[in-house]
């Protein structure tokens, strides 16, 4: 399997807090049966993101773990205007594997409607943005049919494993499984942040997800999809989304 978003790097953010923790973490993904790992440490104002000390950490995990993991790294884009003029001036530091899969965290409880055209932009820009868990946003539960607005027009999501279980309440939980079944998903990632409450292991949710869908879903959200995204390559298997019939009115800027 191939994990897209965690917080393996040491003492980059509220992930792994130390080297050992990190090294924990790497082997929990292991004996999980994940062999390609995306370090993703949040681009925010909270924590900001520096790509050489990202890169330097991910270079040392790498080194102490002799080839046993393949890792990678990108980041959990926060949309700031910051954050969007620095992706603007150069991409490739915020991306998955440096190509041109973004991952894109959204907050919680307001998305303005200019999202719309922040979105087309970044597409324009020649990049794929990936809404991270969008089951746990309590404006995307309210409106849904902005998260299928996006998808239909090629923008991709992301769902945390643990919210396959009800790790994050009963309505991430109900979304989760909702939005596979639409095929609004196209990736289950792990998340992780520490190896006690939010693991990095994948499994679980692949034997779910098999489970009720069959093993080519399962196959298609945490391996194929993943692989070619961590790759740069188009996805493999993008599920055809009804258009929306609904359009929020706004005003278009232009970022790019």
């Amino acid at each position: 399997m191939v994990d897209l978003h965690c917080h393996i790097l040491p003492n980059v953010d509220d992930g792994a807090r130390s080297l050992d923790e990190s090294l924990a973490m790497a082997e929990d993904a292991i004996n999980d049966g994940i062999t390609h790992v995306v370090a993703t440490p949040h681009a925010s104002s909270t924590y900001p993101f520096d790509y050489v000390k990202a890169s330097r950490a991910c270079a040392l995990l790498r080194e102490k773990l002799n080839g046993r993991l393949i890792l990678a790294t990108g980041c959990d884009f926060h949309l700031s205007p910051e954050n969007l003029a620095a992706v603007r001036n150069d991409s490739a530091p915020f991306c998955i594997n440096q190509n041109k899969y973004l991952l894109l965290e959204f907050n919680e409880y307001c998305i303005p409607l200019s999202m719309d055209q922040i979105l087309e932009d970044l597409q324009r820009a020649g990049l794929c943005p990936v809404v991270t868990h969008p089951e746990r946003n309590a404006f995307l539960h309210r409106q849904p049919e902005r998260l299928e607005r996006w998808v239909h027009r090629g923008c991709f999501a992301q769902i945390t494993a643990s919210s396959l279980n009800g790790i994050f309440g009963s309505n991430s939980r109900e979304d989760a499984w909702n939005w596979i079944a639409r095929g609004l998903v196209h990736f289950i990632s792990s998340d992780a942040h520490n190896t006690a409450h939010r693991p990095l292991k994948l499994k679980f949710a692949y034997d779910a997800v098999a489970e009720r869908f069959g093993e080519e879903k399962a196959r298609a959200l945490l391996v194929e999809n993943p692989r070619a995204a961590f790759e740069g390559r188009p996805l493999p298997n993008v599920p055809n989304v009804t258009r929306p019939d609904k359009r929020p009115q706004h005003k278009h800027f232009l970022l790019f």
